[in-house]
C-alpha cells in the first residue's frame, strides 16, 4: 500500500487559508481564471543553524494535488458564506486541476533561497493549493532536516524514531516517521507506518510490562519465552545496575541461550545513562554476552547524543522520540509561496516582492535550478538557480557570483552540472513514479555524501552558495530599479 492511496482516502481541497478562496473569486470575477501564473516555494533560513536541510514530502503533495476536487458539501458551505459568486461555486463543482508542477526529489539536500516547488497554471487553481504545498514540504522536510542530524550525531550507531505519541496529531506521527526515515531513521516505533510505507516497526516492551509481574525477574522470563529470537529487555524499571542487567543475564542464560538463540539487547531509559551503558557493558561482557546491544532512549537530540560518546557512553543505538518527531529546538520550517511571473499574451513576464527586510525580496522568473559539482571529487560546489530554458555548458568556464555581494566571484572549469527540479504533473497530469522508500531513503545518503563535511558541522557550518545565473540577476535587478 503506498503513501498515495492512504492520503487518498481523505480529500484534503478544503485544506487552504480562506484568502486563498477569496482571491479566487475576485481573480475570476475581474476576468483573470485563465491567467497563466507562476509560483515558486522556498524557504529563507535552515533550522537549528545547520548548514543544509533535506526535502521530504513529495508524495504526500502528489496525492493531496492528484485528488483535488470539491464536493457538493464544500460547495455548500461557500454559498452559506454569502461571498462567492454562483459562477465561482460552478468553477469548483466542476473542478479539473491543470497545472504544471516541478519539485526537487525526496532525499535531496536543499538550501536557502532555491525554488523546491514550482507551480505553472491558472492562478486560480496555483493559488488555492499554496498552504497544503507549504504545509506538505514544510513538515516532513523539517523532521527529515532533524533527524539527519541526530544520525550524524550518533556517528553510525542507528537511530530508531520514538516520537509517535508526542507528535501533533496523528498525521504529525505517521508522516514524521516517514521523514525521519528519509533522514536517516532506520525504523519507527509506529505501527501504521509500517504497514503503509513499508519502514520497520521496531519496539519490545514499556515498564508496564515489567511492573504488572510480581517480579521484574519474572517479566523478563515471561518476554523472552514469547520472543527468545528477538529479545531485548527493558533494564530501568527498578534498578538498572542491581536488579536490571543481572536479571537480563539470569534470564539470558536460562532462557535465550539453551534454545540457540542470542540475546539483542537492554534498553536504559533513564538515568546516568553515560554511567550506567559503560556499567552495563562490564557486566554484559563478564557473562559473555559481548554482542548484547545497549540501546539508550530518554529524551534525547543530537546534543545530548553526542555528549554521551563524547563521555565515553556504551551504547550501540538511540530511540529518539519527542525531540526528533516535534523538532523541539527549532519546529518551524520557513518555507513560503510566492507568485514569480504570469503570462500576458503567451509572454512570461516576471514579478518581484519587494521589502526592506533583503531576505523577503524574492527572485523574478520562471526558473530552473543547477547543482555544480567537481569532477575530480564529485563534491557539491554551489547551486545556481537560472531562468527556466538556461542551459549551463559544462565544456567551458563557468562564473558564479553571490547575488547580493556581487563582488564575489569564482570561475569554474572542471565542473559537471545537474538539474534538480523534475516535473512531476503536465498540466494537471501525474507524469512521475513515486520511488519506494528505500530509494529515497538511499538517494538522500548519496547526496549527502556530495557534501563536504564543513557543510556538515552543527557549529558555524560552511556556508553553502546559492547563486543567480546572469540572466537571471540582470531580471531582477532591473525590477529592483523600476520599483525604487
Amino acid at each position: 500500500m503506498t503513501n498515495i492511496d492512504w492520503k487518498e482516502k481523505k480529500n484534503l481541497s478544503m485544506l487552504a487559508d480562506f484568502y486563498e478562496f477569496t482571491m479566487a473569486n475576485g481573480y475570476l470575477e475581474n476576468d483573470m481564471k485563465d491567467v497563466i501564473a507562476y509560483f515558486d516555494m522556498f524557504f529563507r533560513s535552515i533550522p537549528d543553524n545547520g548548514g543544509f536541510a533535506i526535502m521530504a514530502g513529495v508524495e504526500q503533495l502528489i496525492g493531496y494535488l492528484d485528488n483535488l476536487k470539491f464536493s457538493d458539501e464544500d460547495i455548500e458551505y461557500f454559498r452559506s458564506k454569502n461571498m462567492f459568486s454562483e459562477e465561482f461555486l460552478d468553477y469548483l463543482s466542476n473542478f479539473e486541476f491543470q497545472c504544471d508542477v516541478w519539485t526537487i526529489p525526496e532525499g535531496t539536500p536543499i538550501f536557502p533561497g532555491e525554488p523546491l516547488v514550482i507551480v505553472r497554471g491558472p492562478i486560480i487553481q496555483a493559488q488555492i493549493i499554496e498552504t497544503m504545498v507549504l504545509l506538505t514540504i514544510n513538515h516532513q522536510s523539517l523532521i527529515a532536516t532533524k533527524a539527519n542530524r541526530i544520525t550524524r550525531a550518533a556517528n553510525g550507531r542507528p537511530i530508531m524514531e520514538f516520537g509517535s505519541r508526542r507528535a501533533q496529531g496523528y498525521e504529525g506521527a505517521i508522516l514524521g516517521a516517514r521523514a525521519a526515515y528519509i533522514g536517516g531513521a532506520i525504523g519507527t516505533a509506529c505501527t501504521i507506518v509500517d504497514r503503509d510505507f513499508n519502514i520497520p516497526a521496531l519496539g519490545t516492551m514499556a515498564h508496564s510490562w515489567v511492573q504488572v509481574f510480581p517480579s521484574e525477574l519474572e517479566s523478563f522470563r515471561a518476554y523472552a519465552k514469547l520472543y527468545p529470537d528477538s529479545c531485548v529487555l527493558l533494564v530501568d524499571t527498578y534498578n538498572v545496575l542491581k536488579s536490571g542487567v543481572p536479571n537480563a543475564i539470569k534470564v539470558f542464560n536460562e532462557e535465550i541461550v539453551p534454545k540457540g538463540y542470542r540475546p539483542k539487547g537492554i534498553r536504559i531509559d533513564s538515568g546516568d545513562i553515560a554511567y550506567l551503558s559503560k556499567e552495563a557493558r562490564k557486566m554484559l561482557d563478564e557473562a559473555g554476552f559481548e554482542d548484547c546491544s545497549i540501546i539508550a532512549s530518554s529524551s534525547l537530540d543530537e546534543y545530548l547524543i553526542r555528549d554521551l560518546l563524547t563521555q565515553g557512553a556504551k551504547i550501540d543505538s538511540f530511540g529518539v522520540g519527542e525531540r526528533l518527531i516535534t523538532a523541539r529546538s527549532e519546529p518551524v520550517f520557513g518555507g513560503v509561496y510566492k507568485l514569480t511571473a504570469v503570462e500576458i499574451n503567451g509572454k512570461i513576464v516576471p514579478k518581484i516582492k519587494i521589502s526592506e527586510n533583503v531576505g523577503k525580496i524574492t527572485n523574478p522568473g520562471f526558473k530552473q535550478l543547477y547543482r555544480l559539482y567537481d569532477k575530480s571529487t564529485n563534491k557539491a560546489i554551489a547551486d545556481v538557480v537560472t531562468l527556466h530554458d538556461e542551459t549551463i555548458d559544462e565544456t567551458k568556464p563557468y562564473e558564479i557570483f553571490h547575488p547580493l555581494y556581487t563582488w564575489k566571484r569564482k570561475i569554474l572549469t572542471n565542473f559537471y552540472a545537474k538539474k534538480l527540479l523534475v516535473k512531476i504533473f503536465d498540466r494537471g497530469k501525474l507524469i512521475y513514479d513515486t520511488p519506494p522508500m528505500n530509494e529515497i531513503k538511499e538517494h538522500c545518503k548519496a547526496q549527502l555524501d556530495t557534501l563536504w563535511d564543513e557543510v556538515k558541522r552543527f557549529e558555524k557550518p560552511h556556508e553553502y552558495f546559492v547563486d543567480l545565473s546572469k540572466p537571471l540577476w540582470d531580471i531582477r535587478d532591473r525590477l529592483l530599479n523600476e520599483h525604487k
